[in-house]
């Protein structure tokens, strides 16, 4: 199935051990869930790779006799417009000082986090969504202006870890809005640490869940 646009990119942080969301008030973002909208410019792109592992044939009597699939190890690469600079530097695991500057905290912050997308006739979503993983910013490109500005994005990369709300503790689930019996208020509960939507509190996640 052909998927269209880029709907939006959402981000909590959770615990590193129980994977349980972080609340906003001690949260890097200042909120439970942080929606990459308007206020940022939006996000251009988000590249996956890694969903699924690499293919190793087994041969035998000359010929192919079987494939063996590796884990996955997913990351995506995010190009977003224009982060505020205390959330781009809290997603990298750097806080402020009080004086202008920006420390590393040590070990990185972890996070959850959701992509959406649609479907070509713009009736469905599709969403791929990660519960647990950590952000990096290896490189950090400047250049002068000239006639025109010199513009250098957000671009961060998002490692997923395993999960313990997706099945199998898999670090990538996918979820389509189209599917008969879809739940939002359920993928929310299981993509951000026990996130509950319609309320907006928070229930410890199970460990080790079956994603059902």
């Amino acid at each position: 199935m052909a998927i269209v646009g880029l709907t939006m990119v959402r981000v909590a942080q959770v615990d590193p051990l129980t994977q349980a969301i972080v609340p906003k008030e001690k949260s890097v973002l200042g909120t439970d869930i942080l929606e990459i909208d308007e206020r940022f410019f939006g996000t251009k792109t988000a590249n996956i790779t890694g969903i699924e592992g690499s293919v190793t044939k087994t041969f035998g009597n000359n010929v192919q006799m079987d494939a063996m699939v590796g884990g996955a190890a997913p990351a995506i690469a995010l190009d977003i417009n224009n982060l505020g600079f205390d959330i781009s530097q809290g997603l990298i695991g750097r806080v402020s000082d009080g004086k202008g500057g920006y420390d590393t905290i040590g070990s990185k912050p972890h996070f959850a986090v959701s992509v959406e997308s649609q479907t070509v006739d713009r009736k469905e979503s599709v969403f791929f969504n990660f519960g647990n993983g950590v952000f990096t910013a290896p490189t950090q490109n400047i250049g002068t202006d000239t006639e025109n500005q010199t513009r250098e994005d957000d671009n961060l990369t998002f490692t997923a870890l395993s999960t313990n709300a997706f099945k199998n503790k898999e670090p990538y689930k996918n979820y389509y809005t189209g599917e008969e019996g879809f739940d939002m208020a359920h993928m929310y509960e299981e993509t951000f640490g026990g996130y509950k939507l319609e309320t907006g509190s928070v229930t410890p996640p199970e460990q080790g869940g079956d994603g059902k």
